[in-house]
């Protein structure tokens, strides 16, 4: 009766039916004062939440490079005296007297890291709207459009909001369906101190202001927000500080806003200047002449990949509703509804020239948000990017890229002034202002791989494209990377392997450690040195350069410590055996070779395999809302489908469903809680994973294919070396059809669960040996050392077949079951 009840309903709704719902997000009530409702829109510039409100509607402005402070540095210079102290206490198993040590020494004196800041909000007062029917908002992930439906009086209202892309303004296009109904008046709030709102002779609404200062620096960023309205019908009036419009059949909003940042050194920008260029180009244009072209550049990006589930009932209930049910109801359209909701907001959030997406993309509400929404790069905002190659967004890597290269500069002296080490390095946390030294306190900062794994999403979009041009670009940062730990590498008096000390596992502690994080030679640090040295490996090798440098990284890589198998058979987050399995905490930061590392592999690696294995059952599902993303990704990596989506299930289950753990709110936005962008990349890049992986020597289709996805399809997804997924179906759990793109050539060497045949009825050759494939290379780790207390443990997988195709540049090659 419920369901019968909610189709009702959206038949009789206002606009329902118009277009295909399966991508939009929809629900039949405003968001009220609930920021986690509201809808995000954006340009990779620009970020607003529309709250759909009847009566008096809110839309929160950001602009990427509005943040506290302005350049600075917050090396300590006290830690290279203090460095051989704290290594010699931690090899002495004094970790928690080192840890205190670096507090003082190592971890900053002054800036913690600035945050990112709002701009304030836009507010639309309808007078007497109060009461209303027939109410209906969406976002529409195939348009990148907000729109908000209602009824007043008889009259139908309809809002449009979309920030776009080519014209780098928001828009707001009201109408009403009978002539001159429309009124209203337009206002600014912000939570800056003093800022300016005023309107202009030219019916310009203005608010101007700058970043805060924090924590003893300046605020150096300038605003401006400039609102114009252009009416059809009826007329516009202005206040002191407001435009009010009245008897309109129509009217459109612009809203323009810029800084007077333009790099991390530089802020000497014109605000106002920049701020009023993008409003008068845009401002003499129509509606119509905004929404088609930002329509067609968004959907540059976002059409290229299509994804198909089927769908069920539960599709006809709004998303709110949807999300509630999901546990307990089949509805495999959410699954791919919140799949592309991640690329729709990577889209949005991280577009080239611009920022990267930080801890909460683009959106934020708050002048003090949580973790001022920064750039945690001990995963965070790594995580964020994980979808953009593998899901065909690659050019939105770029804002990522380049801070990492701009990393590479600031990191420069913090390797030299605090640890006497040549190349560059950055700690676990960054701003906008690329910041390198250590913060918040050693137990969260005294990490020193944020440089090595930020440089490994450089390697990867060359691994994607082939792009050798670009691989010369930035081979000095991986060679930097690589130089620091050439440098910071300690011998083990006790087990005499090259280690990093002080080092540490993110965010996580042995209680032989009496609580203490620091450590040295962790699992993680010493994947991510393997990492970095076999990427500039590789690379140098490409480039064909620097011999005898390869040969130095070559012989530390042989030094580090192998990968251990401990008591309980789980792998060992620290040199020294002390996990405890019941151990429960969100980080499993040593299981990074597994993901997004591929040191540990099913094939190559089966007794570190089973090991990941059984740490990821100690440590269980429920966790923090980027931690169960995470986790995705591992189970996919695992080949266990039915356990990933296990996890799916719990990312998207409301807020306060988890005991102890994360969510989704109503937006579908990842709950931490609060709220962080980076569960939802995760996620997107999980399901990816589920359903294609090439990390591993070859191109495995359907790896972690869930027992409730029986059939479906997808395509535009691509794989390592140049080659896309152009469309893949399956039926049963079993491959029924496969077409793929060669871009550059080369071997594709295809794993599939079931055999298939080139279309045409060719025969496939069974692979044997190693991928020829340059850009499948796989790396020997060194041979796991077993704790002769551990218990055998195995992982069953499934039976696959393994083809080998030769493909020429240019070409698509179809597949077919057998």
């Amino acid at each position: 009766m419920r369901l019968f009840f909610c189709l009702l309903l959206l038949i009789t709704t206002v606009g329902f039916g118009q277009t295909n719902r399966a991508l939009k997000l929809w629900y039949n009530q405003p968001s009220g004062k609930t920021w986690e409702n509201a809808l995000p829109i954006g340009n990779g510039r620009l970020g607003g939440m529309v709250y759909g409100n009847v009566a008096d509607e809110r839309i929160q402005l950001n602009e990427g490079t509005l943040w506290s402070g302005g350049p600075n540095r917050n090396d300590n210079p006290d830690a290279l005296a203090a460095l051989p102290e704290i290594r010699r206490l931690i090899f002495e198993g004094k970790q928690k007297e080192a840890e205190k040590l670096a507090n003082k020494a190592i971890i900053t004196k002054k800036s913690h890291g600035q945050m990112f800041q709002p701009a304030g909000e836009l507010h639309l007062n309808f007078p007497g709207h109060e009461q209303y029917e027939a109410y209906y908002r969406e976002l529409d992930m195939e348009r990148a459009v907000a729109k908000t439906i209602y009824k007043v009086n008889g009259v139908i209202f309809t809002r449009e909001v979309l920030a776009s892309f080519p014209d780098q303004v928001m828009v707001v296009h009201l109408t009403a369906d009978k002539p001159g109904k429309l009124s209203f008046a337009a206002s600014y709030s912000t939570l800056h101190a003093q800022p300016e709102i005023r309107t202009t002779p030219g019916r310009e609404l203005v608010l101007a202001g700058r970043g805060s200062d924090h924590e003893g620096v300046t605020g150096a960023v300038k605003f401006k927000v400039i609102t114009k309205v252009k009416n059809d019908g009826g007329n516009v009036s202005a206040t002191d500080t407001s435009l009010v419009i009245n008897g309109a059949d129509a009217a459109t909003i612009f809203i323009s806003i810029a800084t007077n940042f333009k790099d991390y050194r530089d802020v000497s920008g014109d605000e106002n200047a920049l701020a009023a260029s993008y409003l008068n180009r845009a401002y003499s244009k129509s509606y119509d002449a905004i929404l088609k072209p930002h329509i067609a550049a968004f959907q540059k990006y976002f059409n290229r990949v299509k994804f198909d589930l089927g769908t069920s009932e539960a599709a006809n209930l709004p998303t709110d509703e949807r999300l509630k049910s999901f546990r307990n109801v089949n509805d495999p359209g959410l699954v791919t509804l919140y799949y592309q909701y991640g690329r729709y907001l990577l889209i949005s959030s991280s577009q080239p020239g611009g920022q990267p997406a930080n801890l909460q993309g683009i959106w934020n509400n708050k002048m003090r948000p949580p973790w001022d929404s920064k750039y945690t790069i001990n995963i965070n905002a790594q995580m964020n990017y994980w979808p953009a190659e593998k899901t065909n967004l690659s050019e939105l890597h770029e804002p990522f890229l380049k801070m990492v290269q701009e990393l590479s500069q600031t990191g420069q002296q913090t390797a030299k002034d605090m640890y006497g080490a040549r190349g560059w390095m950055a700690h676990h946390n960054t701003d906008i202002w690329r910041a390198t030294g250590a913060i918040d306190g050693a137990f969260w900062g005294m990490w020193i791989a944020g440089g090595a794994w930020t440089s490994q999403h450089l390697w990867e979009h060359y691994l994607y494209t082939g792009d050798k041009a670009y691989l010369a670009r930035i081979y000095p940062v991986l060679k930097g990377a690589a130089t620091f730990y050439v440098d910071f590498l300690i011998n083990h008096p006790k087990y005499h392997w090259l280690v990093a000390n002080p080092g540490s596992s993110p965010e996580n502690a042995p209680a032989a450690h009496e609580g203490s994080s620091l450590d040295a030679g962790t699992t993680m640090d010493n994947q991510i040195a393997f990492d970095i040295f076999s990427t500039t490996i590789r690379a140098a090798e490409i480039l064909k350069k620097d011999a005898a440098f390869v040969d130095t990284l070559r012989q530390k890589r042989k030094q580090l410590p192998p990968m251990h198998v401990g008591q309980y058979g789980q792998l060992q987050e620290w040199l020294d055996d002390v996990d405890d399995p019941n151990d429960h905490h969100r980080h499993v930061s040593h299981l990074y070779g597994l993901f997004p590392s591929v040191q540990i592999s099913p094939y190559r690696t089966p007794e570190l395999f089973a090991a990941a294995r059984t740490t990821l059952m100690q440590r269980g599902d429920v966790s923090t809302g980027w931690s169960m993303g995470w986790k995705v990704n591992w189970w996919a990596r695992l080949q266990d489908g039915n356990h990933a989506f296990t996890l799916i299930q719990n990312q998207l289950s409301p807020l306060g469903t988890n005991k102890e753990g994360g969510g989704t709110y109503n937006n579908l936005f990842d709950a931490h809680p609060p709220f962080q962008i980076d569960g939802n990349f995760g996620c997107t890049s999980g399901i990816t994973e589920m359903l294609m992986q090439s990390a591993d020597g070859a191109i495995h289709l359907l790896p972690a294919l869930p027992d409730v996805w029986k059939e479906g399809s997808i395509g535009g997804i691509l794989a390592l070396g140049g080659f896309e997924i152009v469309d893949m179906q399956w039926a049963g759990g079993k491959l029924t059809k496969v077409e793929i793109r060669s871009k550059l050539g080369g071997n594709l060497r295809l794993r599939v669960p079931n055999a298939v045949k080139l279309a045409g009825g060719a025969t496939l050759n069974k692979a044997t040996g190693q991928n020829p494939n340059a850009f499948y290379i796989t790396e020997d780790t060194p041979a796991a050392v077993v704790s002769p207390k551990a218990a055998k443990a195995t992982q069953p997988l499934k039976e696959t077949l393994i083809y080998d195709v030769p493909t020429q540049a240019g070409k698509v090659y179809s597949f077919l079951a057998q």
